[in-house]
């Protein structure tokens, strides 16, 4: 488990999400004992669904109008975008409350311009650096960077910009994600680094901040086009040298030129985004399997430390011809928004579960590619996400709860909203897992 996801539950969570307890049945012990309670701290499920968020391209012309209806049945919170076009976007976060990862060009000025507009009223999440330089190079005080020439031009824009952003006082509160695709830099101007250590050898000085969190174009499809066992949960590996695009090659040795970053317990602790992953549905049977794969990864990075995670992208065709939209040309859903739609409907909660309590659930026997994330809802309700990453077959588990409980419903997130199976007054669970998420609600 990673650093932030630690870090979040046992000493940041009261001050983010309130300090009122919510009832819970396993909350309670023995207050004259000198045990510390046992079992598994659940995460607020508000907080995981405040993770997802997906691709638009409001910014390349494409109607605002036209995302709203999917954005509300898909039950995401943030989109990415461009800034050419705040008032689509404030109209977005007014009809569907998606929060802005603000996407920079080459200026600067009118980037904080625009993330000014969007916080005035709500619509910023946070200012992100300019994307994939190493493929489309920027020009900035008049020199042209990234590609295989220098990488100067983009490491002084991403310094400035977060000088910038840090120093107004309506945005300097609001996080700022690095340039994507820094590892591909061709001299050593330190983006490998969120503030570049003291005796890293980089051209820019010790000190520079870039940066509050680290972005990572981690593709769950990976470089080899292949599927494999635990493809998600590979993906969000941090510290994993393999054919994803993941953190390591990034900020531990940048895949391009080999230059050294963060170790490899840094690299665990360190805060990080994903702004783009995704996989398409061309083929047969593709649909169902991008489906559950995306479903997986938004549970497998925010398991795995990924603060957040957006998927390329909402709509075929928009921004590159590609198919791995969620929904297709016609805007039409497919399989992976209809999934997405289950997931985000089963653990809907509109409000943070201000302290979380404990469930001492176990899984005897669990395999490799068996994940879960135990969340719950501002109610006390416990939602157990159990998810597999397994090419082919099941497995048949069972998931002690570590107490009776009188209502537990199962849900499968391929087959809808309702509970496929409800149980009562019962203190463990038979299940089948194969390749995709499934949910015990505890009452």
């Amino acid at each position: 488990m990673s650093s932030w996801f630690t870090k979040f539950h046992c000493i940041g969570l009261l001050v983010l999400l309130g300090s009122s307890p919510v009832p819970s049945p396993t909350m309670a012990y023995n207050q004259t004992s000198n045990r510390a309670p046992s079992g598994v701290v659940a995460v607020s499920s508000d907080t995981f669904l405040s993770s997802l968020g997906v691709n638009t391209h409001v910014d390349q012309g494409y109607r605002a109008a036209s995302y709203v209806a999917p954005l509300r049945y898909l039950g995401i919170r943030n989109i990415r975008d461009g800034g050419r076009n705040t008032a689509g976007l404030i109209m977005l976060h007014q009809q569907t409350g998606a929060r802005v990862d603000l996407v920079a060009r080459s200026d600067v000025s009118s980037l904080i311009a625009a993330a000014r507009t969007l916080a005035r009223v709500d619509a910023l999440l946070a200012i992100e650096g300019p994307n994939e330089p190493n493929n489309w190079p920027i020009t900035y005080n008049g020199q042209k960077g990234g590609g295989k020439s220098s990488w100067i031009p983009v490491a002084q824009f991403q310094r400035d910009l977060y000088a910038a952003v840090k120093g107004d006082p309506v945005l300097k509160n609001y996080p700022v994600f690095h340039v994507s695709e820094g590892g591909a830099e061709t001299d050593n101007v330190g983006l490998q680094f969120l503030s570049i250590p003291k005796g890293a050898g980089t051209l820019f000085p010790d000190g520079t901040q870039y940066a509050d969190y680290a972005n990572v174009h981690n593709y769950v499809s990976g470089t080899a086009g292949g599927y494999e066992d635990n493809q998600a949960w590979k993906a969000a590996d941090p510290t994993l040298n393999s054919h994803w695009d993941g953190l390591y090659v990034e900020y531990g040795r940048t895949w391009r030129m080999g230059f050294r970053g963060y170790s490899d317990p840094e690299l665990q602790d360190l805060q990080r985004v994903t702004t783009e992953t995704g996989w398409d549905s061309v083929g047969p049977g593709k649909e169902r399997l991008q489906g559950v794969v995306l479903v997986n990864t938004y549970l497998a990075q925010f398991k795995r430390g990924w603060r957040y995670t957006f998927v390329y992208q909402l709509r075929d065709d928009e921004g590159g011809d590609s198919d791995q939209g969620l929904y297709r040309k016609n805007s039409t859903p497919k399989l992976s928004a209809t999934y997405i739609h289950n997931l985000t409907s089963i653990l809907a909660d509109k409000a943070p579960a201000s302290q979380p309590g404990r469930l001492n659930y176990s899984i005897a026997n669990k395999p490799a590619t068996v994940h879960d994330l135990l969340l719950q809802k501002s109610s006390g309700i416990f939602e157990l996400v159990i998810w597999g990453e397994q090419v082919s077959g099941s497995n048949n588990l069972t998931v002690n709860l570590g107490g009776i409980y009188a209502t537990v419903k199962i849900y499968d997130t391929t087959s809808g909203t309702s509970p496929i199976q409800i149980l009562t007054n019962v203190g463990s669970v038979p299940l089948t897992v194969s390749d995709h998420a499934v949910i015990i609600e505890i009452q």
